[in-house]
């Protein structure tokens, strides 16, 4: 039975998430097979749905299932999805593909992510083009885009510094505004001290969605790599720690990068 203060906790945490998404009660309402007017007796704690009615809400705004769980729990429900530590036996299977995964992309860089950005796993490539990083940076939990921008990180080496920092902000930005997280908007502080102005004129390699990220390798080789990303995530995932792990792989933009790449990482 759910009490009032929950049936309170609810509507609040309803129409702050529905605000978040910028999304009217009708079409909530379209989205989750129901009413207009139940919504809007959920939302002024009239009505009290039931538990399959907030998870089709919440699945109707996109909220991550971390929050899916919260929303169900402050309506006094128990959590729809599990969640296990990533080296739980449950998880061996999702652990082996992801590191065939992080192999397979070799010799190209690659990461593999949680929901504040921290790394979980990485390639040789990864690990080539970090390499003269200061240790500090790279100490557990490492943060791959205080890596990316940080003066004793990678900053020192990106040629087109101006526009990937901005590049990298924007996506964090964003990741915190699709899931809200003091920690993520933290982190955008901070990398907007780090970065330099924001360019007014795009560069004329500018691609875009795709930002290259112009890299100049640390020690003897000194190359320059031209790189663009993509990022991976389990969309199907109903366990909350693989729902939150994104794969942010590197490709080259150009052949030369290409065999760069092949010719520096051995694997």
């Amino acid at each position: 039975m759910i009490t009032e203060s929950a049936s309170g906790g609810l509507a609040a945490a309803l129409r702050t998430w529905r605000s978040r998404r910028r999304v009217s009660q009708l079409e909530l309402a379209v989205r989750a097979g129901t009413t207009q007017r139940h919504v809007s007796f959920i939302e002024s704690g009239r009505s009290l749905p039931g538990r399959a009615m907030i998870i089709r809400l919440a699945e109707s705004l996109e909220m991550p299932i971390r929050e899916r769980n919260e929303l169900l729990l402050t309506a006094g429900f128990a959590p729809a999805y599990p969640q296990h530590d990533l080296d739980d036996p449950h998880l061996a299977p999702i652990r082996t593909a992801l590191e065939r995964v992080l192999h397979g992309h070799l010799p190209y860089p690659a990461v593999i992510v949680d929901r504040h950005g921290d790394l979980v796993s990485a390639n040789a490539g990864f690990h080539l083009i970090t390499r003269g990083v200061d240790p500090q940076l790279l100490t557990p939990p490492v943060s791959v885009p205080r890596v990316l921008l940080h003066p004793r990180g990678l900053a020192p080496c990106i040629v087109n510094l101006d526009e990937w920092a901005w590049h990298v902000i924007d996506s964090v930005r964003a990741e915190s505004v699709r899931n809200p997280s003091d920690r993520l908007q933290r982190l955008v502080e901070e990398l907007v001290d780090l970065a330099p102005p924001r360019p007014r004129q795009l560069s004329p390699h500018h691609l875009g969605f795709a930002v290259p990220l112009h890299l100049r390798t640390s020690g003897p080789e000194n190359r320059e790599l031209r790189l663009i990303t993509t990022l991976t995530h389990f969309g199907t995932a109903t366990d909350v720690t693989i729902a939150e792990l994104r794969l942010e792989a590197f490709l080259p933009a150009d052949e030369s990068t290409s065999a760069a790449l092949a010719e520096l990482v051995r694997w």
